[in-house]
C-alpha cells in the first residue's frame, strides 16, 4: 500500500463539453494505465476509457461518474471523472462528498459558465481544494487570462496562472512553467515526452512578469513572513521554498492555482499532474467529521491512520454482472478481505467476499486497503450514503445533499411479461441514485418516475430497455407543482362522531400561516397548548394529521408547501377523545381552511443559459418571452451572445429542437433549479379547471 502522504483522491469537474473526460483519458495514458488514447467522439467508435457504458459512448456525455486509479512519479491517484449535465447532479455531488481535491476544468473559449458555476458550489459546500486547469487553447478564440478573471470575477477565487501558453489557437506549441521559469515542450506522437528547455527569447519579458505576479500573490496570502519579507527586500525566492507555502494557501482555499493547455492536443497535462501530487491535500490533510450515535450526534474528528477504528462510506453503488457493487471511501481504520463489518443504518453484518479497486469498468482484485483509500466490494447490501465501522464506534457520516425531483413521468411495460424486469429495474435505479425516485399514483394506478430533468429521465429508460430489455411506455413529461397559502387564516374545529358505545370527540384550534421564503422546511408544527386543553398524548395526532392533509392540495392535488401550523386551543372528552379523533379533527380543520387562506400554485422556475453567435439573438429573447422567461441579463463573448433567464419547467419541453431550428443548429443551453414561485393567476385558473374535470371524470 502507499504511503498516505502520497495518496491523492481528486475528481475533475466542470460545465458539458469542456473537456473532462478527454483530460481523464490523457491522465491514463500518461500514468501508463492506458496505452492507446481514444476520443470521446472519435472515428474508431471505441469511446474514452472513463466512458464505460454503451450510452455513454454513443451520446459522447458522461452519466455516471467512473472512478480509477493511477501512478504518476511517486504518487498514487484515485481519480473520479464525473458527469457535467446539471441531469446528474447528484454524481458530482457523491464524488465531492469522498474527494480531497478537484480539478476545476474550463474553456479557454467559453470560460465560467453555468455549470462551472453549480460545481464550483459543490465543491465550496464540501470545502474541496481545487486546481484549475484551462482546457482548450489551441482552439480559435482562446482566452486563458479573461477565463482567469472570470474565476475571480464570477466565482471569488484568487486564481494564480501557474503556466503561460506559448503561442495561442494554432500556434499553440507547449507552456511556460512560470514557478520554475523553464518553457515545457510535449513531443512524440501522443505528448508522451516532456522537454524542458528555456523560455524563448520572445516570451522572456513576459515570462519574468507573470513570475513576479505570482510571488506577489503568494507573499500577499500572509502564510510565511520569510516569503512575504524576501519579496518586499526583493531577494530571490527558491523553488523549493514557494512550493510548501503554494501547497498551504490552496489546501485553505487562499488561492486557486490556474494551469493552461489542450488535453485534446496532448499539451500541458503532464505539468497539472505534477500539481496534483505538489498542491492538492493527501487524506491526513482533510478534516472528515463523524456523528457519534451514542452521544446525540456528537462530532468526532477522523484521523486517515490505518490501526484506527474503521470508519468508512458507501457513497455510490452499481448493480454488475456479479451482483450489487459498492464504492467505498475509508476514512479511518483498514479491511481486508473476509473482514466482518456493520452496516450502522441498520445495524446488519456484512462479511467482505471480495474487495477490488476499479479501473473505469475493469476490476483488481486486492487484499487490503487502508484509511484514505477509494475501494469496491461485491455482495455488500446497502444503500447510498451508508456508513460501516468493525463495530468498535457507533458513528455516522454526514449525509451528503441531494435535490429534489422537478419533473415526473409516467411510465409502465408494454408488454405483461416484462414487469419483474421492469420492476426489477426501478428497483435498482432508486437504490443507486438518490435523485431518481419512483411512486405510485393511487388515482391513476399508474407508475411514476420523478428526476432532475428531461435528459435524466430519458437516460433511464433507455436503460430500462437496453439492461433490462424491457420495452417501455412512456407518458408526457409532468412538472412537479407545489401548492401554498397567501395569507394567516384561523381554524376552529370540533370532531363529533356518536355512534353505539364510544364517540369520537375532538375539537382543535389555532391558525395557519405561510412559512418565509428562506425556510428550509415545508411544514412546521407549533404547539402553543397550555392548561391541559388538548392533553399532552394527543398532540402528535394532531400533527401527524395535518401533516398528512398537506401530501395532497385541493387546487390541483399537489403537495402543499411552506405552511406552519400553530395549534393553541382545543377540548377533549374523557371517554370519547383518541388518537383517530384528534387525526381526523386536525385533517377536517386544514381542509376547511384550504379556501380562506388564499391558495396559490407554485411552479419550478430553471435558470436557463442560452449561448448562440449574436446573429440570433433577437430570435433567442424572442423564444424565451413565449415560454413565460424573464431575462435576466445578456451579455456577448467572442461573437457568442449569452442569454440568462428564468424560465418556467413546464414550458421547457420540446425547447432544444425549437432552439436548434432557430439557430440553425448552433444554439446551445444549459439548465438547472432555480427555485419555486407562483403560477400567473390564468394560468392557475385553467390548472384548477383541468384538474376538476379530470376528477369530475374519474368519478363518474
Amino acid at each position: 500500500m502507499a504511503n498516505i502522504e502520497n495518496v491523492r483522491n481528486i475528481g475533475i469537474s466542470a460545465h458539458i463539453d469542456s473537456g473532462k473526460t478527454t483530460l481523464s483519458e490523457r491522465i491514463l495514458f500518461y500514468t501508463g494505465k492506458i496505452h492507446a488514447i481514444h476520443e470521446v467522439r472519435g472515428k474508431d467508435g471505441v469511446g474514452a476509457t472513463m466512458d464505460s457504458m454503451d450510452l455513454e459512448r454513443e451520446k459522447g456525455i458522461t452519466i455516471q461518474s467512473a472512478a480509477t486509479f493511477c501512478e504518476w512519479k511517486q504518487y498514487s491517484i484515485n481519480l473520479i471523472d464525473t458527469p457535467g449535465h446539471v441531469d446528474f447532479t447528484v454524481e458530482v455531488e457523491r464524488a465531492l462528498r469522498v474527494l480531497d481535491g478537484a480539478i476545476l476544468v474550463l474553456c479557454a473559449v467559453a470560460g465560467v459558465q453555468s455549470q462551472s458555476i453549480t460545481v464550483d458550489r459543490q465543491m465550496r459546500r464540501y470545502n474541496v481544494p481545487r486546481l484549475a486547469f484551462i482546457n482548450k487553447v489551441d482552439r480559435s478564440g482562446a482566452n486563458p487570462d479573461r477565463v482567469a478573471n472570470q474565476l475571480r470575477e464570477k466565482l471569488q477565487h484568487n486564481p494564480v496562472i501557474m503556466t503561460l501558453p506559448m503561442g495561442l489557437e494554432d500556434r499553440f506549441a507547449g507552456v511556460i512553467d512560470l514557478l520554475r521559469m523553464q518553457a515545457v515542450y510535449f513531443e512524440g506522437n501522443d505528448g508522451e515526452n516532456v522537454r524542458y528547455a528555456e523560455i524563448p527569447a520572445e516570451y522572456a519579458e513576459e515570462a519574468k512578469k507573470r513570475h513576479h505576479e505570482l510571488v506577489e500573490a503568494i507573499a500577499n496570502t500572509g502564510i510565511n513572513d520569510n516569503i512575504t519579507e524576501k519579496f518586499l527586500m526583493e531577494e530571490e525566492i527558491t523553488v523549493e521554498e514557494l512550493i510548501p507555502v503554494i501547497r498551504e494557501a490552496t489546501i485553505n482555499h487562499h488561492i486557486t492555482p490556474v494551469y493552461c493547455g489542450s488535453a485534446m492536443k496532448n499539451k500541458g497535462v503532464q505539468v497539472l499532474l505534477d500539481a496534483v501530487g505538489d498542491f492538492l491535500p493527501n487524506p491526513s490533510e482533510v478534516e472528515n467529521i463523524a456523528l457519534d450515535q451514542d452521544k446525540n450526534e456528537e462530532k468526532v474528528r477522523l484521523v486517515s491512520e490505518p490501526t484506527k477504528p474503521l470508519v468508512a462510506l458507501a457513497f455510490k453503488l452499481e448493480d454488475g454482472k456479479f451482483g450489487q457493487l459498492t464504492y467505498m471511501r475509508i476514512y479511518q481504520g483498514s479491511i481486508k478481505k473476509g473482514d466482518t463489518i456493520i452496516n450502522i443504518m441498520n445495524q446488519k453484518k456484512v462479511k467482505i467476499p471480495r474487495l477490488i479497486r476499479m479501473h473505469s469498468s475493469d476490476m483488481i482484485d486486492i487484499e487490503e486497503a487502508s484509511a484514505g483509500d477509494i475501494v469496491a466490494m461485491f455482495g455488500v447490501d446497502c444503500a447510498s450514503g451508508d456508513t460501516f465501522t468493525d463495530g468498535k464506534l457507533n458513528v455516522t457520516m454526514t449525509s451528503m445533499f441531494v435535490p429534489n425531483p422537478v419533473i415526473e413521468l409516467a411510465v409502465s411495460p408494454k408488454e405483461k411479461a416484462g414487469q419483474v424486469n421492469f420492476s426489477k429495474a426501478l428497483n435498482r435505479f432508486t437504490k443507486e441514485d438518490p435523485t431518481f425516485q419512483v411512486y405510485r399514483d393511487e388515482e391513476s394506478g399508474e407508475t411514476i418516475i420523478k428526476g432532475m430533468g428531461e435528459l435524466h429521465l430519458e437516460i433511464y429508460i433507455e436503460r430500462i430497455k437496453r439492461e433490462y430489455n424491457c420495452e417501455v411506455i412512456v407518458g408526457k413529461p409532468k412538472v412537479a407543482f407545489r401548492e401554498a397559502f397567501t395569507s394567516k387564516v384561523e381554524f376552529n374545529y370540533s370532531h363529533k362522531k356518536q355512534t353505539g358505545g364510544a364517540g369520537q370527540f375532538a375539537r382543535v384550534a389555532g391558525y395557519i400561516e405561510p412559512l418565509p421564503n428562506d425556510a428550509v422546511e415545508t411544514y412546521e408544527f407549533v404547539d402553543e397548548i397550555v392548561g391541559g386543553a388538548i392533553p399532552r398524548e394527543f398532540i402528535p395526532a394532531c400533527d401527524k394529521g395535518f401533516k398528512e392533509q398537506t401530501k395532497e392540495g385541493q387546487l390541483i392535488g399537489q403537495p402543499l408547501v411552506g405552511i406552519r401550523v400553530v395549534l393553541n386551543d382545543g377540548a377533549f372528552h374523557a371517554v370519547d377523545s383518541s388518537d383517530m379523533a384528534f387525526k381526523l379533527a386536525s385533517m377536517t380543520a386544514l381542509r376547511e381552511a384550504y379556501d380562506k387562506a388564499k391558495p396559490i400554485i407554485l411552479e419550478p422556475i430553471m435558470k436557463l443559459e442560452v449561448s448562440v453567435p449574436e446573429e440570433f439573438q433577437g430570435a433567442v429573447i424572442g423564444q424565451v418571452n413565449q415560454r413565460r422567461g424573464l431575462i435576466v441579463g445578456t451579455g456577448t463573448d467572442a461573437g457568442y451572445c449569452i442569454v440568462e433567464a428564468d424560465v418556467p419547467l413546464s414550458e421547457m419541453f420540446g425547447y432544444s429542437t425549437d432552439l436548434r431550428s432557430a439557430t440553425q443548429g448552433k444554439g446551445e443551453f444549459s439548465m438547472e433549479f432555480l427555485k419555486y414561485a407562483p403560477v400567473p393567476k390564468n394560468v392557475q385558473e385553467e390548472m384548477v379547471k383541468e384538474y376538476q374535470k379530470k376528477r369530475a371524470e374519474g368519478k363518474k
